[in-house]
């Protein structure tokens, strides 16, 4: 649970503001009194940070990011790391030709390319003149007939680079099978000599990401064989964490949903499976932890375990997975009776999954958060919250505003203790200790619009202690206060009495 200052970052990092978005960025980042390291979620805040010119955000970015996590969300990143290479950081600029590398071309990636260039010349390493020339290559001809993919012949009288350089250019911009035709006697080769040799760890990068590719070709063409099984193995083996996945998820016999295949070939082994789907998931892929999740559930696995389940769930829902997020919605939200701040979480991670499309988790968020009725006697008051009123009973001003934004009823708007009710993606209306007539809600937040405002009139209530002990009184006397404003406002003849 994060503490006051963290919540506090939390809330303007949410709310918008550059400064909270990159102290929310480090504490991820780097780890917090109460906030785990997080990377992908680092990246996440500091990409927003970096969004409104905020130097430090992208100079930590190119500093710390890995492409493991960057490539994820590569089109926003790329920018980020052209910027902290041009400023002379050589990670930066590693990560960025990698980037530049592992997708097709966006807009401005011919001056991204000259930046990476440029920035990876000055570098003295090995990987870095690699990079480089893949950045550089040779220019390809072109087959016969326009559209089709480059003569083979010209790359194979190249350099090798040149060749993995093609090849990268046929994934991305050509069928798979004119990609097979191409990549096969290659990848073939690679895996005649390593297993001459019988060192697998000898694979260079590029010949990882030349066996994973065709691996992924062969199952997307339906083509299963010893091609398929040996070359994904070996990029496994090779760290690629698409083969891993593809791997673990074929060992367990089920797709990325869990959903049993019926046809694959070999047999389960759920404990191989689970080692090469963690490390699947050790380097990002939300897949991964979700696939383990569905094994630990699985009631022929021998070592079937409920809590693994979950915390495998968790992990895919923190990386953006919207099946898992609302799994874990459903599930917090069924044991509510335990722990009667379940439905805080549950709302939580059904927002997630609904703001990523999914229809369940918006249904659900309807069933447990409705939409409240319109505050009727708020929002008429609203325009009658002059500067005298503001000036002399800020609270009961602020209570009034409060309650036309989230439609409270005028005993929830009078009672509710407004910080603890605040749980930052929902309020917690429960005054059932001071009105036994009302029961505990969620009312949802919506909006920025709303955020900005909860965060104005939290800060006017931080130094205040909103107990009926407090300087507000207990509800009988914040019931005549408010009445005799109104009465007052009536005899002006502005609102009816």
């Amino acid at each position: 649970m994060a503490n006051r200052e963290e919540l506090t970052i939390i809330r303007g990092a949410r709310s918008g503001d550059a400064h909270h978005q990159l102290a929310l960025g480090k504490l991820y980042l780097f780890g917090g009194a109460s906030l785990p390291r997080n990377a992908p979620t680092a990246l996440h805040w500091l990409c927003r940070a970096a969004a409104q010119d905020v130097a430090e955000a992208w100079q930590l970015v190119g500093r710390h990011i890995s492409f493991e996590y960057a490539r994820n969300c590569r089109e926003l990143a790329l920018p980020l790391y052209a910027r902290a290479a041009a400023e002379g950081e050589p990670q930066a600029a590693m990560v960025l030709a990698e980037l530049l590398l592992d997708g097709p071309a966006l807009e401005g990636d011919e001056a991204w390319r000259a930046t990476a260039c440029e920035a990876l010349r000055r570098l003295p390493d090995r990987e870095a003149r690699q990079l480089l020339a893949r950045l550089e290559p040779p220019a390809p001809q072109s087959a016969g007939g326009a559209g089709g993919p480059p003569l083979w012949s010209a790359a194979a009288e190249g350099a090798e680079q040149a060749q993995y350089e093609l090849l990268d250019r046929i994934w991305h911009e050509h069928e798979r099978a004119d990609f097979l035709a191409c990549a096969l006697p290659l990848a073939r080769s690679v895996v005649a000599a390593v297993e001459a040799d019988g060192q697998h760890g000898v694979l260079r990068p590029a010949q990882v990401l030349l066996l994973s590719r065709c691996a992924q070709a062969l199952a997307e063409q339906d083509l299963p064989g010893d091609d398929l099984v040996r070359m994904r193995e070996l990029a496994a083996l090779g760290g690629d964490r698409t083969a891993q996945l593809a791997l673990g998820l074929a060992l367990a016999r089920m797709n990325t949903e869990g959903d049993r295949v019926e046809h694959a070939d070999g047999t389960v082994n759920f404990k191989r499976a689970l080692r090469w789907l963690a490390r699947a998931g050790e380097q990002g892929l939300a897949d991964a932890w979700f696939a383990m999740s569905r094994i630990y559930i699985r009631p022929e696995f021998s070592q079937r375990s409920l809590r693994e389940a979950q915390a495998c769930l968790e992990k895919a829902a923190d990386m953006g997975h919207s099946g898992a997020q609302l799994e874990c919605g459903i599930h917090a939200w069924r044991a509510r009776r335990g722990d009667e701040q379940n439905d805080v979480r549950a709302a939580y991670w059904l927002q997630k999954a609904a703001a990523q499309g999914s229809a369940e988790a918006q249904a659900a968020l309807d069933r447990i958060a409705p939409p409240p009725e319109p505050a009727d006697w708020a929002e008429p008051l609203l325009p009658l919250l002059t500067r005298e009123l503001l000036s002399s009973q800020p609270l009961l001003a602020a209570r009034i505003e409060l309650a036309a934004l989230f439609r409270l009823t005028r005993a929830e708007a009078l009672l509710l203790d407004v910080k603890a009710a605040d749980q930052g993606h929902c309020l917690v209306v429960d005054i059932r200790a001071s009105y036994g007539r009302s029961k505990r809600r969620l009312v949802l937040v919506r909006s920025a619009q709303q955020r900005q405002a909860l965060d104005r009139i939290i800060r006017l209530f931080e130094q205040v202690d909103c107990s009926l002990a407090g300087p507000e009184g207990n509800y009988r006397q914040r019931l005549y206060r408010f009445k005799t404003w109104v009465m007052s406002v009536a005899g002006a003849g502005l609102v009816a009495a």
